[in-house]
């Protein structure tokens, strides 16, 4: 089924803004239990969480610019995290779509707790086909195959 709405100009410029309490689940110990190397490292906003949220500021920002059938992948992070957030803290991410190349979408991005900048830098996003994705993914051999 196609998608036949009109779906507006994405251009650089657009702006767009998101939110976020940070719980326990967001901190570094918390990241992964694969990982125990986290585990007894201090209870603060954990950067990889950081660089998710971002990605889920610019996934909502681009929403009513893509069809049905699309949507956007990280390609490249480069983003600095520079000071801790405790649990309670808010977190606010904001980007700024400042190119677009074709399918590629290069965003600059800042975090801000409420005492200030917390982290920021670029990060690109790509425009994919969702279908297309999964049947190259599909087709890509697992360990298990090999």
């Amino acid at each position: 089924m196609s998608d036949t709405r009109e779906l507006p100009i994405l251009a650089a410029g657009l702006r767009h803004s998101e939110r976020l309490a940070v719980t326990p689940f967001h901190t570094v110990p918390e990241v992964d239990d694969a990982w125990p190397g986290f585990r007894d490292m201090p209870p603060v906003f954990a950067t990889a969480m950081m660089i998710g949220f971002i990605e889920q500021t610019c996934i909502e920002a681009l929403r009513p610019y893509l069809t049905d059938e699309q949507r956007t992948v990280g390609t490249h992070v480069d983003v600095s995290h520079v000071t801790p957030t405790p649990v309670g803290m808010s977190v606010t991410a904001e980007i700024e779509l400042i190119a677009v190349e074709e399918r590629s979408l290069l965003f600059k991005v800042s975090c801000c707790d409420e005492t200030g900048l917390i982290g920021e830098g670029t990060h690109r996003r790509a425009i994919i086909d969702l279908n297309r994705f999964t049947r190259r993914l599909a087709d890509k051999p697992s360990r298990s195959d090999s």
